[in-house]
């Protein structure tokens, strides 16, 4: 794109011997009461963890967990999270029960090069999304030096990604250098044919999206629900199918635009269709433009699976982001496991785009099967999109 990658102050060039570094992870993971479901972010972590206890410094790993909306909330609490943690790193990881005050920094001056502490749930605290100055320096105050680890969270200007990093050197961890380092192969270089696969819930999500990758792609494959209000901006008749019709001008200025541009959208054919959305609802397969009425599309059908696979199979490059239906249930997860299977089989070079798209890999058993799953779904969105990151923009040498 006539652009090289920013480069970043990394933790390698930091003198971190003897002092206490903050790190700011991102294990925001799914859970089951006090059942991690997934540790995979954790896992992520490590080697920046591991790095710095390596080379002598005590470490406060910092994060959030779901959304309590500036309250405490006893089942977000990060007890799970800590015990996990010392699991995987195989040293103890004393959970502290706050993330600021007097308390919590004289717990950790007291620590020693080699320990690690789990400080409390950041978002119990409003002002952490709010970028408060005041949150921002009670942070910095757990340490000497800051690195941000937590890719996902590149695109939020928040006390724990901005705030403090303006307050303290400042570093990317390995995580984040590792997602950087892949993205910008995509971002600056892709290789061509360049497809990007655009699908989960709701079509306002993807907009901004599809409208900055219109001009940086050969192909999108559109599926999920985002194509139903697609397919009715068109005017197809789509039965009870959820749409936006707010967005239908802007969805038709995407399509001019990619028209101009030489960029191929492609809508479904057929999908998965169900009067409502359960594990034994009845399904039949309809052509995605004659919807019957009082039927809702959850999936594209085998004949999309068909044709987006083609497209996929001749792809450089593969960025995915949005599952193709409601794979959470049975019926209608045929058309991500199909999509998915073809990403898998192609010779492209794949990015799966994080979050929903990232658990459907997984869950699919696919994850081992592309070339790279990141960390961040809006953050790996954002960065594609040649979007700034706050977070990144900090970190920037």
């Amino acid at each position: 794109m006539g652009q090289e990658p920013r480069t970043v102050r990394r933790i390698q060039d930091a003198d971190v011997c003897g002092k206490t570094a903050v790190v700011r992870a991102d294990y925001n993971v799914p859970m089951d009461g006090e059942t991690i479901q997934d540790d995979g972010r954790i896992r992520a972590s490590l080697p920046t963890l591991s790095d710095l206890l390596d080379r002598g410094a005590r470490v406060v790993v910092m994060t959030h967990l779901g959304r309590p909306d500036g309250a405490v909330v006893e089942s977000l609490r990060l007890n799970p999270i800590a015990r996990r943690l010392q699991e995987l790193l195989g040293r103890p990881v004393r959970k502290l029960d706050e993330c600021i005050g007097s308390a919590i920094t004289e717990a950790i001056r007291a620590g020693k090069p080699g320990d690690v502490f789990l400080v409390e749930n950041l978002r119990f605290h409003a002002e952490e999304e709010e970028n408060d100055p005041a949150f921002s320096a009670a942070l910095a105050e757990l340490g000497d030096l800051y690195v941000d680890d937590a890719f996902g969270t590149l695109h939020r200007a928040h006390a724990s990604t901005v705030g403090i990093a303006e307050r303290r050197p400042a570093y990317a961890g390995l995580l984040v250098q590792k997602e950087i380092d892949t993205l910008s192969r995509v971002l600056y270089d892709p290789a061509r044919p360049y497809v990007a696969i655009v699908g989960g819930k709701k079509a306002s999500d993807k907009l901004g999206a599809l409208r900055d990758l219109v001009s940086r792609v050969d192909c999108i494959l559109v599926g999920g629900g985002v194509a139903f209000t697609f397919l009715a901006a068109s005017g197809a008749s789509v039965g009870d199918s959820v749409v936006d019709p707010s967005l239908f001008e802007d969805i038709r200025g995407i399509v001019r635009k990619a028209g101009e541009r030489g960029t191929e959208i492609v809508l479904p054919k057929d999908v998965v269709a169900a009067r409502s959305l359960s594990s034994g609802a009845e399904t039949r397969v309809c052509l995605a433009d004659a919807i019957p009425a009082g039927w809702k599309g959850f999936d594209i059908g085998p004949e999309t699976v068909r044709m987006f696979g083609e497209r996929i199979a001749r792809a450089g490059t593969v960025v995915w982001a949005g599952p193709m239906g409601a794979f959470e249930f049975a019926p209608f997860a045929a058309g991500t496991r199909g999509v998915a299977e073809a990403v898998a089989a192609s010779s492209s070079f794949s990015v799966i785009g994080g979050g929903e798209t990232g658990e459907a890999v997984a869950k699919l058993g696919f994850e081992d099967r592309v070339s790279f799953v990141s960390t961040g779904g809006g953050a790996c969105l954002a960065y594609l999109r040649g979007k700034s990151l706050p977070a990144l923009d900090v970190l920037t040498a």
